[in-house]
């Protein structure tokens, strides 16, 4: 075995899984302080990428005024689920949530279309999709160098979020959200505020993710399937840790490069796109709060 080819799949697949790690990042983020599974998450992704590259091309914005344009829209788009979705249904069967985000992601994929079309677009960031020749020359390994910004934006933002919400008075209060809902309100803990900045982050962080995914793989509706992507993460990290969003996601991104070059070829190929669901599979049957996750005891 070519052990500088096994380097070369391993970082890009960590790469790639950093990204997915964002990714989950949304969907922790509303898990942890309204028990909703928001399915819409990558639809939101899929409107901030579309409604940024339309603002750039209809209007002929630089993309530096686009971003922050957008990133107003995604904030407002935030609180206004929080306050036309979420807060009408407090204390609904949890099931009830879940179809509630299933019919939000269709209504948000149809209203960006209608905004802006449904054709394909490009986005481009200024990030060159080229080997870096550092790494060529010194290690003969080959890594993108847009794949390593783009990782490092995604790690830097991730950690951000982590520090805000594990060491702030709002992260706190957050945590103390996710525990109990009832005990926080006898606290004095503002709930609807509390959620309304974590859909408002959510959005925000669904742009960044938009951004990056779309100026990879060109902005389209696939990008809607992102979400589904995340869904292993979020099985083996746990669906209400921040730091298994991302050993979930370098875990998933590393473990399908990697059974895609090695295991692959003896299947037939295609195995990248299933593989991940199969592990996570397998994990639910050892861990199923995930590795990060609480472990539930229930009196029977």
């Amino acid at each position: 075995m070519n052990i500088n080819f096994f380097f070369e799949v391993l970082i890009g697949g960590l790469l790639s899984g950093v990204m997915y790690a964002l990714v989950a990042l949304g969907f922790v983020l509303i898990y942890k302080a309204s028990g909703v599974f928001n399915f819409a998450q990558g639809a939101m992704v899929f409107f901030a990428a579309l409604t940024c590259v339309s603002i750039v091309n209809r209007f002929g914005l630089s993309l530096w005024l686009a971003v922050p344009i957008t990133m107003a829209v995604m904030v407002v788009l935030g609180l206004a689920i929080e306050r036309l979705v979420l807060r009408p249904l407090v204390n609904q069967p949890e099931i009830t949530l879940f179809m509630a985000t299933i019919g939000l992601a269709f209504f948000i994929e149809g209203l960006a279309q209608m905004l802006w079309g449904a054709q394909v677009q490009r986005l481009d960031l200024g990030i060159e999709d080229v080997p870096i020749e550092s790494l060529m020359e010194r290690f003969n390994i080959v890594v993108s160098r847009f794949d390593l910004t783009a990782a490092g934006i995604c790690a830097v933002l991730v950690a951000a979020l982590a520090f805000f919400f594990s060491k702030t008075k709002i992260g706190r209060a957050l945590r103390a959200v996710a525990d109990d809902h009832q005990a926080a309100l006898a606290v004095g803990i503002p709930l609807q505020h509390i959620w309304a900045i974590v859909w408002a982050v959510a959005g925000f962080v669904a742009l960044v993710a938009g951004m990056l995914w779309g100026a990879r793989n060109g902005v389209q509706f696939s990008l809607t399937f992102i979400a589904l992507k995340a869904l292993p993460v979020l099985i083996l990290g746990g669906f209400t840790s921040v730091p298994g969003a991302i050993v979930g996601g370098l875990i998933i991104g590393a473990s399908e490069k990697l059974a895609e070059v090695y295991i692959g070829p003896m299947v037939g190929g295609g195995i990248e796109g299933w593989f991940p669901y199969v592990l996570a599979l397998l994990f639910l049957l050892v861990r199923p709060e995930g590795l990060f996750g609480e472990r539930i005891i229930r009196r029977i």
